[in-house]
């Protein structure tokens, strides 16, 4: 299977435009073999915690007509994308939301970000669950941001029998995840990761772009770049179960 991480810059508050932006990159990742594209965190509103926090009506719901041209995408495609979002809640804030719509359009998984961190915490509405969802028969573990910081998580994923760990983030530049975290979750668990990086000014500052994917021993594999919007594509092989003597569940190729 082909997976991508995808990376643009997100227009704060402007939901059509980002929208927009996904669908292109969903098309053009599935031109690229990939049956999976991730996007960001917030990539649908922007990480711009004041507006959301201000305007109830950049939350979204599972089945927003907004992500329309994201599920016809998929549709159209036969490709998964996961699209972050500000979801509504039955409380009165909403959750910091990754959703998963499937290759037929339909919601496949949403997952809540379970460790909000700094401000968010005034913003959002925490979750309770760990983020799940198996395509082609695949087991997929999600994770937002600051929840990566966490070894529990990846641990809890691969003892889940999770085969690749989907990272959705807003990274600034001279962040030290991409040394420090995502490598060390790939290796320490023995499983693929794809992290999808906003790029450009966002609410934590200039995002550095590094959308990319670690094979299951920490090694890059693909990433799309520093500078521009993109994607980095990877083939990962999930012919078992992650663990140790895994070593022939990934080979990744470079794109």
């Amino acid at each position: 299977m082909k997976i991508a991480a995808g990376q643009f810059t997100s227009a704060p508050g402007d939901i059509e435009a980002n929208v927009h932006s996904m669908q292109a990159l969903v098309r053009e990742a599935a031109g690229r073999g990939a049956r999976l594209v991730a996007f960001c965190e917030l990539a649908a509103p922007g990480y711009d915690l004041e507006a959301i926090a201000e305007d109830p009506g950049l939350w979204l719901t599972e089945d927003d007509p907004r992500l329309e041209p994201v599920r016809e995408a998929c549709r159209t495609t036969s490709t998964a994308a996961l699209v972050g979002c500000a979801v509504r809640t039955s409380g009165p804030r909403p959750a910091l939301s990754a959703l998963v719509i499937g290759p037929d359009g339909e919601l496949l998984a949403r997952y809540d970000k379970r460790h909000l961190h700094g401000a968010e915490q005034d913003v959002f509405t925490a979750g309770t669950e760990d983020g799940r969802f198996t395509l082609d028969g695949v087991r997929f573990a999600v994770a937002v941001c600051y929840d990566n910081r966490l070894p529990e998580v990846a641990e809890r994923a691969r003892a889940d029998g999770c085969q690749v760990y989907v990272a959705s983030s807003a990274l600034e530049e001279g962040n030290d995840s991409f040394q420090n975290v995502y490598p060390v979750r790939a290796r320490d668990n023995g499983l693929p990761v794809l992290l999808a990086n906003a790029v450009g000014p966002c609410g934590v500052g200039d995002c550095r772009g590094g959308s990319a994917v670690w094979g299951p021993d920490g090694a890059l594999l693909a990433t799309a770049g520093t500078d521009a919007p993109g994607l980095a594509v990877a083939q990962v092989l999930c012919d078992s179960p992650p663990g140790p003597e895994a070593a022939s569940v990934v080979a990744g190729t470079l794109s």
